[in-house]
């Protein structure tokens, strides 16, 4: 057990751009509260990182070496990932709010992330961040308003013996969404280890990763306050992030 004076082991997260936001005058680059309070709930201490990747490309090494003074990494939920970054040759109408310096930047987080072994949670666009970076594909769009997924709870069933089933301690979870897109081709080493009933991948673990991974969907933070299940999600990532040497 962490003394209680322990100092809170920190979980980058970074930033999203946004054209403005309450009480400033200007352009804002902004992190969910429901997502950076499940972080502080779970004993760790959230940080927005800036997403600096000029001409949409992060520079690895520098990328590397300003997640090395961080515990864990939270990539959370956005716009869409342009679609060129997983070889697609058009475009969707349904694209939306794509920023190639946010998904440059995004992209190589993960891949570092990974790399290092740093601890690593993927919200919504973060799991498909970090498909996406493995060499995976996505659906741009998953059908039109019959069959997204936003603003929907509904059943996902988690396979037994994953890494989501023993942390929500369940084979199936009622979960919040909010996405139009999925995963089409999963990236080197992903496994599928949660799907909706309609075949939507729900949560992706790698084989054989060196750190904690886990990436989900859906949105844990919508319903962590008072969902334990979902809490625990934060809570795991915490643990493992100060259980680093």
């Amino acid at each position: 057990m962490r003394p209680a004076d322990a100092p809170r082991p920190l979980i980058a997260i970074p930033a999203r751009f946004a054209a403005s936001a309450s009480a400033l005058r200007y352009a804002a680059e902004v992190s969910a509260r429901a997502l950076v309070e499940a972080v502080w709930r779970a004993g760790g201490e959230p940080v927005t990182l800036h997403p600096y990747a000029p001409g949409g490309t992060a520079d690895p090494a520098q990328v590397a070496a300003r997640l090395a003074r961080f515990d864990g990494v939270l990539l959370p939920g956005g716009g869409d990932i342009a679609p060129h970054r997983y070889g697609a040759v058009s475009t969707h109408d349904s694209v939306y709010d794509v920023d190639d310096e946010q998904d440059g930047f995004d992209l190589e987080v993960a891949r570092q992330a990974l790399v290092a072994g740093l601890p690593l949670l993927a919200v919504c666009r973060g799991l498909q961040a970090v498909n996406t970076a493995l060499g995976g594909t996505l659906h741009q769009d998953m059908g039109g308003p019959a069959s997204e997924h936003r603003h929907v709870v509904h059943p996902v069933a988690l396979r037994r013996g994953s890494r989501i089933a023993r942390i929500t301690g369940s084979e199936k979870a009622e979960v919040s969404c909010y996405h139009h897109q999925r995963v089409e081709r999963t990236g080197d080493g992903l496994e599928i280890t949660a799907t909706a009933a309609d075949g939507t991948v729900e949560a992706l673990e790698l084989v054989g990763a060196d750190g904690w991974f886990t990436a989900v969907q859906w949105h844990p933070e919508d319903t962590a306050h008072d969902a334990p299940a979902q809490q625990r999600l934060f809570d795991t990532l915490v643990q493992a992030a100060a259980g680093r040497p």
